[in-house]
C-alpha cells in the first residue's frame, strides 16, 4: 500500500519549479525510458551508468531513482542498489485484473457524476486521439509518443469525474505498469486491431450514460490488450530461444470476470 500512497501524492502536473531541477529532469527522462521499454527488463541499474547516460551528478540521480522505486517502476535491494523490474505472465495478469477492478469503479462514478464540461472534454480527447498516427512515420515498428500522450489523456478523462484523486492516482499507476508491458510487446509491426473503433465505442457508451455498456467496452479493451501482449511476449521469447514463453498465449475469459 505504501507504494500506491506515495504515487497518489505524486501529481503529474507538478510545478514548474520542481520540473526545473536536475533530479526532476533525470526522473522524467528515465521514467519515459522505463515505460517505453528502452531499457532491458530485469537488469541492474547502476548509479554510475545513469549518471553517464543522463548527464547528471550522483545526488540528483539517486533522488530520481528513489522516486521511481517509490512508484514501483524500479526495484531496490538493500545495500545492493536498483534494478529494472522484470516482466512476467503472472504480473501482467494481476495488473490487468486489478486495473479492471479499479477502473470499473472509477468509470461508473464518473458517469454517475457527469457534467457537460466533462462530456465535452471526453469528446475532445477522442477527437485528438483519432487525429494522431499510432506509429512513427519513419519507424512503423515504434509507437508515436504523441499518440501515447493522447491515448493516456483519453483514458484519464474517462475517469476524471469520479471525484477521488486517490482512485485516479491508483489508476494512473496501474496504467503506467500495464503500458510498460504493452510498449515492450509492441516492438514490431502493428496488428489488425481496430483500436480507434474500440476507443470510440467506449466513449459513445459513456456519453450515452450506459454505465454497464461502457464498463463492458472498457474492460474488453484492456483484456484484449493483455492477451495480445501475452502472445507477443511469448513469440519474442520463443524466437530468442529462451524456452516456451511466459505462459499460455490466451488468458481464459473466466479469469477476468469482475
Amino acid at each position: 500500500m505504501g507504494v500506491l500512497l506515495t504515487y497518489a501524492n505524486a501529481d503529474p502536473g507538478e510545478g514548474k519549479g520542481a520540473k526545473s531541477t536536475l533530479a526532476s529532469s533525470v526522473y522524467h527522462r528515465l521514467r519515459e525510458d522505463l515505460l517505453r521499454g528502452a531499457l532491458e527488463a530485469g537488469g541492474k541499474l547502476r548509479v554510475e551508468w545513469v549518471v553517464s547516460r543522463y548527464g547528471a551528478g550522483a545526488s540528483p540521480v539517486r533522488e530520481a531513482l528513489n522516486r521511481l522505486a517509490a512508484e514501483g517502476l524500479l526495484g531496490r535491494h538493500d545495500q545492493r542498489g536498483f534494478f529494472l523490474m522484470p516482466v512476467s505472465a503472472a504480473e501482467l495478469e494481476e495488473l490487468t485484473l486489478t486495473r479492471c477492478w479499479m477502473e470499473e469503479r472509477a468509470l461508473r462514478e464518473s458517469i454517475a457524476r457527469r457534467t457537460a464540461e466533462w462530456e465535452e472534454q471526453l469528446v475532445l480527447a477522442l477527437h485528438r486521439l483519432a487525429g494522431a498516427e499510432r506509429r512513427q512515420s519513419d519507424d512503423p515498428t515504434t509507437n508515436n509518443p504523441e499518440w501515447e500522450m493522447l491515448h493516456r489523456a483519453f483514458h484519464r478523462q474517462l475517469i476524471s469525474a469520479c471525484r477521488s484523486h486517490w482512485l485516479i492516482g491508483f489508476c494512473d499507476q496501474l496504467s503506467d505498469q500495464t503500458s510498460r508491458y504493452r510498449l515492450i510487446s509492441q516492438r514490431g509491426p502493428g496488428s489488425e486491431r481496430d483500436d480507434l473503433g474500440e476507443h470510440r465505442e467506449i466513449a459513445e457508451r459513456t456519453l450515452d450514460g450506459d454505465a454497464d455498456g461502457a464498463v463492458e467496452a472498457l474492460l474488453s479493451h484492456y483484456r484484449l490488450t493483455a492477451q495480445m501482449c501475452m502472445a507477443r511476449l511469448n513469440e519474442a521469447l520463443r524466437s530468442d530461444g529462451r524456452g516456451q514463453g511466459l505462459a499460455r498465449p490466451q488468458i481464459a475469459a473466466d479469469r477476468w470476470q469482475i
